[in-house]
C-alpha cells in the first residue's frame, strides 16, 4: 500500500500513547482519515482528544471500537505496546487488512537516509551516541524511535539531506514490512520480554527484521560474541561489518588490551585507547565500537568520529554516575530492566557494592546475574514482584546479606545504612519497573533525587 492510496481512507490507529498520537498526526498530514482507538475505558476522551493538533480529523474512540469502523479502515497501525498476536489485530489480518508500527509508517512517508539500532541492551547509549557523530557532521539529523521521540513527528520534514537514527525495539520491527535502513546495527540477543514473544527464536527473528530486508551494498554492524548475532551474520543479506570485545578480528574493530583496533583489507590500524572516553564497562565499549562502526559506513571521517566520542557522556539511567556522598559512589542504572543489561551494570563497579535490584517480573531466569556478582555485591537489597524469586535464586548462589523493602524509600534508606566509605551504591534491578513506578525513568530520577537529598556529613 502506497502512502498516496491513503488519501481520504479510514486507517485505524491502536493505542494513544506518544506513538499512537505521532502516528494520527502525520496520518492526518497525508490527507487519511484516522480513527484513534485505545481500549482502556478509564482513559477520557476529551483528555485523549487535546493530544492531538488543534483542528484535527481523527475520530477517537475509547474502550470499544464500533463494528462499522472496524468495517471500513484500509489500514492497522499499531503501537509498540498491542501484541500482535491478540485476537483483535487478527481479525484485521484475516481479512487482509495491512498491520503496519508506527516505524513503518514513518519509513514510508520519509526521505533521506535512515540508521536503524537494535538489540537487548546498549541501544539508546548507542543511538544517542551515533546521533551526535552524525550531527557533528551533517546539518539535519533525527534521532527517533524509542528513544523517546516519534519517528512519525520527523518523517514528513525530512528531505533526501536527512539522516534519521532510530532506535528500533523489537516491539517495534514486529510490525516492519519495507523498513530498509542504509545501515542497521543488532548490538545483542539476550532473554528478555519472553512475555510478549514467548519464545527466544520468536524474539530474536523480531531483532532481525532490522536487517532483513537490506541489499548486499548496505552494511549491518554485528556483534562478534553474542550467539544470536553471529549466526545472523552468516546469512544477513547486508555487508556485515563486526565489532568484538573479547577477540582480534581479522575484519572489523576489537578491543585487545585497553586499546580498539580496526582490521581491514589485512590492515590493522588503531583506533583509541578506551581510557580516552567518559563511559565505564565493557558494555559501552561494545556501544562505542558500534557506534563507530555505523557512523564510519555512513562515511563520517574517524577524527570527527573519535571527537565525539571522546566528548559524549554516559546517557541518563545507564550506569550513570550520581555523585559521591560520605565517600561513597552512587551509580544509576534503572535502564538495567533485564539480567543482561543489570550483568553490565555490576561488572562495570569496582568497588564492594550495595546493590538494588528486583521490580515487575518478565519472566526473567536471574542465574547469570547473581553469577556476575563476583563478591561485589556486600548487600543485596530487593523490592517489587520479583523480590522472593531473586532472594531464592540468590541464596542458591550463595549471596549472604539479602534485604527485603516494602517500597524504594526503604530500600534506599538500608543502602544508605549498608555502604561505607570507599563503597559504591548501584541502582540496577534487572527488572522492569511496572507495578511501582510508570516507567525507569521514574525509577532513576527517583533514586537520584534520594542522592542529592544526602548530606555530605551525618
Amino acid at each position: 500500500m502506497d502512502i498516496i492510496e491513503l488519501r481520504g481512507q479510514k486507517v485505524l490507529v491502536v493505542g494513544s500513547g506518544i506513538s499512537g498520537i505521532g502516528a494520527v498526526r502525520a496520518l492526518c498530514q497525508v490527507g487519511a482519515d484516522p480513527i484513534l482507538f485505545d481500549k482502556n475505558d478509564g482513559l477520557r476522551k476529551e483528555e485523549v482528544e487535546a493530544k492531538l493538533l488543534p483542528g484535527s480529523s481523527a475520530e477517537v474512540m475509547i474502550g470499544t471500537l464500533s463494528e462499522e469502523a472496524a468495517r471500513t479502515v484500509v489500514l492497522v497501525v499499531l503501537s509498540p505496546g498491542v501484541p500482535t498476536d491478540t485476537e483483535f489485530v487478527q481479525s484485521f489480518r484475516a481479512r487482509g487488512i495491512p498491520v503496519w508500527g508506527e516505524i513503518e509508517l514513518a519509513y514510508r512517508i520519509g526521505k533521506g537516509r535512515v540508521i536503524g539500532i537494535t538489540g537487548t541492551n546498549g541501544k539508546t547509549t548507542t543511538t544517542s551516541l551515533v546521533g551526535e557523530i552524525m550531527a557533528a557532521w551533517c546539518e539535519d539529523v533525527d534521532v527517533v524511535g524509542n528513544i523517546g521521540n516519534p519517528y512519525t513527528l520527523t518523517a514528513l520534514d525530512a528531505t533526501g539531506e536527512t539522516v534519521t537514527v532510530a532506535e528500533i525495539s523489537s516491539f517495534q520491527l514486529e510490525t516492519v514490512e519495507l523498513f530498509q535502513p542504509d545501515v542497521s546495527a543488532i548490538l545483542n540477543v539476550t532473554p528478555d520480554h519472553l512475555n510478549r514473544h514467548h519464545t527466544m527464536e520468536n524474539y530474536a527473528a523480531a531483532k532481525e527484521a532490522i536487517a532483513s530486508r537490506q541489499s548486499h551494498n548496505q552494511v549491518c554492524v554485528l556483534n562478534y560474541e553474542n550467539t544470536y548475532t553471529r549466526e545472523f551474520g552468516d546469512r544477513c543479506p547486508a555487508r556485515v561489518v563486526w565489532f568484538s570485545s573479547a577477540r582480534r578480528l581479522p575484519d572489523g574493530f576489537y578491543l585487545e588490551g585497553e586499546e580498539i583496533y580496526y582490521a581491514a583489507d589485512g590492515e590493522v590500524s588503531h583506533v583509541m585507547n578506551i581510557h580516552d572516553m567518559n563511559l565505564v564497562g565493557i558494555c559501552n565499549v561494545e556501544n562505542v565500537m558500534a557506534a563507530i562502526a555505523v557512523t564510519q559506513a555512513m562515511g563520517v571521517p574517524m577524527e570527527t568520529i573519535l571527537t565525539v566520542v571522546r566528548q559524549f557522556k554516559a546517557v541518563e539511567h545507564r550506569i550513570e554516575f550520581v555523585a559521591t556522598k560520605r565517600g561513597v559512589d552512587y551509580y544509576n542504572d534503572s535502564k538495567g530492566t533485564n539480567p543482561d543489561a543489570a550483568i553490565q551494570g555490576i561488572r562495570a563497579m569496582c568497588k564492594p557494592t550495595v546493590l538494588i535490584g528486583g521490580g515487575y517480573d518478565k519472566q526473567s531466569a536471574y542465574d547469570e546475574w547473581i553469577e556476575a556478582f563476583d563478591d561485589k555485591v556486600k548487600c543485596l537489597v530487593l523490592i517489587g514482584q520479583t523480590r522472593e524469586k531473586i532472594a531464592d535464586c540468590a541464596r542458591k548462589h550463595g549471596v549472604q546479606k539479602i534485604v527485603l523493602a516494602d517500597s524504594f524509600e526503604e530500600a534506599f534508606a538500608v543502602c544508605v545504612k549498608e555502604a561505607e566509605s570507599g563503597d559504591a551504591v548501584l541502582l540496577s534491578p534487572a527488572c522492569a519497573s511496572w507495578g511501582m513506578f510508570p516507567n525507569y525513568e521514574v525509577r532513576g530520577r527517583l533514586f537520584k533525587e534520594l542522592v542529592n537529598r544526602l548530606e555530605e556529613s551525618e
